[in-house]
């Protein structure tokens, strides 16, 4: 099998070179080289990796990259990435068969809650121009309005490596980085057969821990978070001289122009902070509740349907953003939401949204306008106009607010002048408590004047 990048065809030209300087990352490269193409050889020169350079350097900056990506206090960010060709994650893997990344978007939804894990997808740049970007987004649509993001092929890629709490991926490179990081790796296809058996990303693709597609995706996922222990080959054949690439580099280009190096250090350009990534989720969402004490609800938010034995010993409700694109969700949605700056001209203002949408919707009891990452107003149905707050550094999704806010007072099938007392309740009390998963979330309450 020729070794891609290596063999003659792709380093000489009439049996001489093309490269004066053929920039390799670790010495078993070299001795591939030399195995693979030794007119080549002596063009080697071992100078580090400045991709994963970069990515090293920015670890200690995590948390701001995952708050770029929408990813909240004790939320899993969760990126799929594939490779580009037949057998990759988004082809059928080597199996034959349906493509494997697309077949199982549908079933991120049911089988996990929005406000505990965060799916970001890292597609080949040769996915998008092969196919197009318009195709690839029309492919992915649904699953963008049940969250998924989409990570620019070329510049934000490295920062959703730092920011992931697991990759499910193949044998493309971007998955072997994200285990030289450290980052737990499920393998959705590696197909060994396309892979130079002597490489070390064979060696890893024969020891890391599979998808099984037709297995539960939440079980294999949290197993693999809880029993993840790094595989020390993917860290040690990314590069030799971790840190070192810019001085390497810049070496080795100031000797090829015969030029004096500068005196000041050499260095890269930092991974830049990606704009904010708002969670985007169109689709009409279930929320499960249990209020397990007064002044505390217990919940979990679907963007599908939720396993059956979720419902049991508490309540649901329907939760629908007002541009979902399931307009007929908006007459069964009981808490109907939106986001927006509360000085955009065009709502006129949250509290007259808020009074706009529950005329416009009979059948709803609850309007939220999202103002920020951590606060909503919202008008519960015949009650006055309410400030949600939770705090910045463990914010709970203002619209799960919402909804937490809605389950408190009408638990029990509550009339008008119960949920009046509650709500009384918890003005008095300053708020009330959001469970979702492991994660528990103070959420302040206040009166807000009417205009």
């Amino acid at each position: 099998m020729p070794v891609f990048g290596q063999a003659p065809q792709w380093v000489l030209a009439d049996g001489v070179p093309i490269a004066d300087a053929l920039v390799l990352s670790h010495p078993e490269q070299c001795d591939r080289l030399r195995a693979a193409c030794p007119e080549a050889a002596p063009t080697a020169v071992l100078a580090g990796d400045p991709c994963f350079d970069r990515a090293l350097a920015a670890r200690p900056y995590r948390e701001r990259f995952r708050r770029a990506l929408g990813v909240r206090a004790g939320q899993r960010l969760i990126v799929l990435n594939s490779t580009w060709n037949p057998a990759s994650f988004f082809g059928d893997g080597g199996a034959g068969g349906d493509d494997l990344l697309p077949a199982l978007l549908p079933r991120l939804a049911g089988e996990f809650p929005v406000d505990e894990y965060r799916f970001a997808a890292v597609l080949h740049p040769n996915i998008w121009h092969g196919h197009g970007p318009g195709q690839i987004r029309a492919w992915l649509d649904r699953a963008r309005r049940r969250g998924l993001v989409l990570i620019d092929p070329l510049e934000g890629w490295r920062q959703a490596l730092v920011a992931a709490d697991a990759v499910v991926g193949d044998h493309g490179s971007v998955t072997f980085y994200a285990a030289a990081l450290g980052t737990p790796v499920l393998l959705a296809a590696a197909p060994l057969h396309e892979l130079d058996p002597g490489a070390p990303i064979s060696d890893f693709m024969r020891v890391a821990p599979r998808l099984d597609p037709g297995a539960p995706l939440r079980e294999q996922i949290d197993r693999l978070l809880e029993h993840h222990r790094p595989l020390p080959g993917p860290a040690e054949y990314t590069t030799s001289v971790p840190g070192e690439a810019a001085v390497r580099l810049r070496s080795l280009f100031y000797s090829m122009m015969g030029a004096a190096e500068p005196e000041w250090a050499a260095s890269l350009e930092p991974l830049p902070l990606p704009g904010h990534e708002p969670v985007s989720v169109t689709v009409p969402l279930h929320v499960l509740t249990r209020v397990t004490r007064p002044g505390e609800v217990s919940m979990a938010r679907w963007a599908g349907s939720p396993p059956s034995a979720e419902y049991a010993g508490g309540d649901a409700h329907i939760a629908v953003h007002e541009d979902t694109r399931d307009v007929d969700g908006l007459k069964l949605a009981d808490v109907v939401f939106r986001d927006g700056r509360p000085d955009d001209p065009r709502f006129g203002s949250p509290a007259v949204w808020t009074a706009e949408v529950l005329h416009r919707h009979p059948g709803c009891a609850l309007a939220a306008f999202t103002v920020g990452p951590s606060e909503c107003v919202v008008r519960p149905r015949g009650g006055r106009l309410l400030g949600l707050t939770s705090p910045p550094e463990a914010s709970v999704d203002p619209a799960a607010a919402a909804s937490a806010l809605h389950a408190l007072l009408g638990a029990g099938g509550a009339g008008d002048d119960v949920m009046a007392e509650r709500l009384l309740a918890l003005l008095d009390d300053g708020g009330f408590t959001v469970r979702a998963g492991a994660r528990s979330v103070r959420v302040r309450v206040t009166g807000l004047p009417a205009w």
